[in-house]
């Protein structure tokens, strides 16, 4: 088994398996069999993303081929290896196979990538990318509602006050992002699988460059969301694919809507029934509009009130352009520089810059005032029919109810979004009733694991 990983990586970042086999060059079409064994096993591990064998151009005495698998985690990597079916398909690949292989393998972390800029050439691909958008509005849901129910209402008012008005708006900017699917012929998806990938997982059709959690409202949660929204650089290309952040996912749709309605029109771009636009979508403690999409300017204001909101209305400036839902004397500042005033501990005020900083009114923050929900649960932590187990379940449950309502909503029914207010309530009575049951380590509580349940299976 010296030709394995042995080994543990020890970490949640994104790693690169890279091996070299080398086997005489007679047996080169022999291993090649061997190895897609090997290769099925392990390509149906969780956290797997790809792998690829590369065999050599030249010819000579010896193959030396190149083994390059990516997983989306260091620790769901380190749990694959320990398969025992998989450890057996190693010892007859190495022992049984009457191969001469040796072997050098080793894991990796990505310091530097290129590729050439993604652009979207295609109405379909445009289409593509605004689910995409969908699903990347939704991933931010997730972690926002641990935060905010993990926070003691009386004691952190302030911080709820952000953090709930972030949540609601990312819900807005959800529903933006489906009127601009609508707009052009899509059909938004909510209701799927790929909507709740299992957690610690990267931003979807990012770079990969960090991963988020579901956790409690603390320190770490905060470094977190500020990654989420962070701005983009002045200079920063607008990134269609394995983007690093989400100002320049969205720079590169607007880029595509502007370039497809140059090539195409504005009427075949914009080919959508008018009728399965949200006209209405307001939850309280948000600032912000919903904007029915119909055209160029209309697709241009709603990405704006996208990117405002999160980053800034501009890339050098801290607001967003709305007023403080809670404090109407005062502008909004964007979701970056409002999670920089909990870090801080103190508002922005007019004439503060992001290089200044926030150096106005004190907030307070009681970071001990915090359930102590552990991080990233899941179902399978906790034995069948358990009491942790039966409430999450019963969560996972409410909150798909909640996705199905939504897809219908955004799907040719917007007056179904009235229905999922009170969803929104059975979430959240849920997710608190989660966040008060001790673990057995009696340091930690239970919490929402946001897994996929099929429709069939609801109840």
């Amino acid at each position: 088994m010296s030709q394995s990983l042995e080994s543990a990586t020890g970490t949640n970042e994104p790693v690169v398996v890279i091996k070299n086999y080398t086997v005489p060059a007679a047996e080169a079409e022999h291993f090649v069999e061997a190895y897609q064994e090997n290769a099925r096993i392990m390509s149906a591990q969780p956290g797997f993303v790809r792998s690829r064998l590369h065999a050599p151009l030249a010819d000579g005495p010896e193959a030396r081929f190149v083994h390059v698998a990516e997983w989306r985690s260091g620790t769901e990597l380190d749990t694959a290896v320990g398969n025992p079916e998989w450890r057996a398909s190693v010892r007859r690949l190495f022992d049984e196979s009457g191969l001469h292989v040796t072997s050098e393998p080793a894991s990796y972390r990505v310091a530097v990538e290129l590729r050439p800029p993604a652009r979207i050439e295609s109405v379909d691909d445009l289409r593509r990318h605004l689910q995409w958008a969908v699903e990347l509005e939704h991933s931010t849901i997730p972690p926002y509602l641990c935060a905010l129910y993990s926070l003691d209402p009386v004691r952190n008012a302030e911080a709820a006050q952000v953090v709930g008005s972030v949540l609601a708006e990312e819900m807005l900017h959800l529903a933006l992002a489906a009127n601009l699917l609508n707009a052009v012929g899509g059909e938004p998806v909510l209701d799927s699988p790929a909507l709740l990938p299992a957690y610690p997982h990267p931003l979807p059709h990012s770079d990969n460059s960090f991963q988020v959690r579901l956790a409690p409202f603390g320190q770490e949660a905060l470094e977190t969301f500020l990654r989420i929204e962070q701005p983009a650089s002045v200079s920063a290309p607008p990134e269609a694919d394995g983007y690093a952040t989400i100002g320049q996912f969205y720079a590169a749709i607007e880029a595509g809507i502007r370039r497809l309605c140059d090539a195409l029109g504005e009427e075949t771009v914009f080919s959508g029934d008018p009728a399965r636009q949200v006209g209405e979508f307001h939850l309280r403690g948000g600032g912000g509009a919903v904007v029915p999409v119909h055209d160029l300017k209309s697709a241009l204001e709603a990405l704006t009130e996208i990117t405002e909101q999160g980053a800034g209305a501009a890339r050098t400036d801290v607001w967003d352009g709305d007023r403080d839902v809670f404090h109407p004397e005062r502008e909004e500042v964007a979701h970056f520089y409002r999670f920089q005033e909990l870090k801080h501990g103190r508002r922005y005020q007019t004439g503060d810059t992001p290089e200044s900083g926030p150096t106005g009114d004190a907030i307070a923050v009681d970071f001990a005032a915090v359930m102590p929900m552990r991080p990233d649960p899941r179902t399978s932590d906790h034995p069948e029919g358990s009491e942790i187990r039966v409430a999450q379940e019963r969560f996972n449950v409410t909150y798909c109810r909640l996705l199905q309502q939504l897809g219908e909503a955004f799907n040719g029914e917007p007056a179904k979004l009235g229905a999922t207010v009170g969803t929104m309530y059975q979430v959240k009575a849920q997710a608190q009733a989660l966040m008060m049951m001790p673990l057995a380590d009696g340091a930690a509580t239970a919490g929402p694991t946001f897994e996929y349940v099929p429709p069939g299976l609801r109840g």
